[in-house]
C-alpha cells in the first residue's frame, strides 16, 4: 500500500439510479461521466491531476492537493446545475438525472489492488449517503445538492471567495456508522433537520419507527394517554373495571386521602379485595 497522500475528494451520485432499467442506467452513467469531466476541466483540473473510481451509480475522484478547491467549488455551484438542466431538457421523464455531491479533503492511500483506503474518504462517503443530503435534493426544484466537509468549509468556504458565497452554506450534523459528522450543506436545509439535536435524520418515535421524510420531529412529544399531569399509581395496585364497579387488589395507599366530593379519610388506607368474596 502507498503512503497516504493529501487529496481533494469529489463524490457525485445519481438519484434513484436503481429504479431505472438497464438502457436508462447506461445513459445516466454516460451523462454522469460527461458532466464530471466537463466540470473538472472547467475548474482547470485535467486528467493528470486526478484518479477516478467507478461505483456504478456514482463516481469518486481523488484530486491532486495542488489543484484549486475554490475553482472546483465555483464550478460545481455555477456550472453543474446548468449542465444538468441542459441534459434534462431533452431527456425523457424516466431519464432525468439529479445528483448529490460531496467535496472533502483528507489523506488517502492506494493498496495493491488499486483500492482506496482512508478514514477521510470513509467520512466523505458517509456524507454522500446521509439521509439529510438525500432529503435536501428531494425538496429542491433544481437537480443538484452539494455538501462540503468541515475542513473544506474552514479552509475555503468561510472566507467568502467570489463564486463561493459563505452565507449559502449551513452547518448540519449527520448520523453515520462512524458517529455524528459535522458538515456544511449548500442551500436550504430540510425543515425537519433545523431543530436542535436533529442529528441529520428524523428522530424515532416511541414505537421505534422513524417518521416519514418531511415529518416535523422538532415539536414536543405527546405524553402517553392518561398520564398528563397525573402521578403514576403506587406500585402493585391493580385497577379492574371489567365488572362495572372498580375492584382494588393488593397494596397500600399511604397518607390522608381527600374525596372528590369533599370527604376525607385520615391515615393510611389498605386496599384489599372488594365484593366481600373470599380472599
Amino acid at each position: 500500500m502507498t503512503d497516504p497522500v493529501s487529496r481533494t475528494i469529489l463524490l457525485l451520485d445519481i438519484e434513484k439510479y436503481s429504479d431505472r432499467d438497464d438502457v436508462e442506467q447506461a445513459y445516466l452513467r454516460r451523462m454522469l461521466y460527461d458532466i464530471t469531466d466537463r466540470a473538472l476541466e472547467s475548474a482547470g483540473i485535467d486528467e493528470r491531476l486526478r484518479l477516478r473510481a467507478d461505483r456504478g451509480d456514482s463516481v469518486m475522484e481523488l484530486i491532486d492537493a495542488g489543484a484549486s478547491v475554490t475553482a472546483l467549488l465555483r464550478t460545481l455551484l455555477a456550472e453543474v446545475p446548468d449542465l444538468l438542466q441542459a441534459v434534462n431538457r431533452t431527456a425523457s421523464s424516466s431519464a432525468q438525472i439529479r445528483l448529490r455531491g460531496v467535496v472533502a479533503t483528507g489523506y488517502v492511500a492506494v493498496d495493491e489492488h488499486d483500492g482506496w483506503v482512508g478514514s477521510d474518504l470513509n467520512h466523505a462517503c458517509r456524507l454522500l449517503d446521509a439521509h439529510l443530503l438525500r432529503a435536501a435534493l428531494r425538496e429542491r426544484p433544481d437537480d443538484f445538492a452539494l455538501c462540503v466537509s468541515e475542513g473544506v468549509h474552514a479552509g475555503i468556504v468561510r472566507h467568502d471567495h467570489p463564486g463561493v458565497p459563505a452565507q449559502d452554506f449551513h452547518a448540519v450534523t449527520v448520523d453515520s456508522k462512524n458517529g455524528p459528522l459535522r458538515a456544511w450543506l449548500h442551500g436550504p436545509v430540510p425543515h425537519w433537520a433545523k431543530g436542535p439535536g436533529s442529528g441529520g435524520a428524523p428522530a424515532p418515535d416511541c414505537s421505534g419507527e422513524s417518521p416519514a421524510p418531511g415529518a416535523d420531529t422538532t415539536g414536543p412529544r405527546a405524553e402517553p394517554k392518561g398520564t398528563a399531569g397525573t402521578p403514576a399509581p403506587p406500585g402493585n395496585v391493580v385497577f379492574n373495571f371489567s365488572g362495572g364497579s372498580p375492584a382494588f387488589g393488593g397494596s397500600l395507599v399511604a397518607g390522608d386521602q381527600h374525596g372528590v366530593s369533599g370527604g376525607q379519610v385520615t391515615g393510611d388506607v389498605h386496599l384489599g379485595r372488594s365484593g366481600g368474596g373470599p380472599a
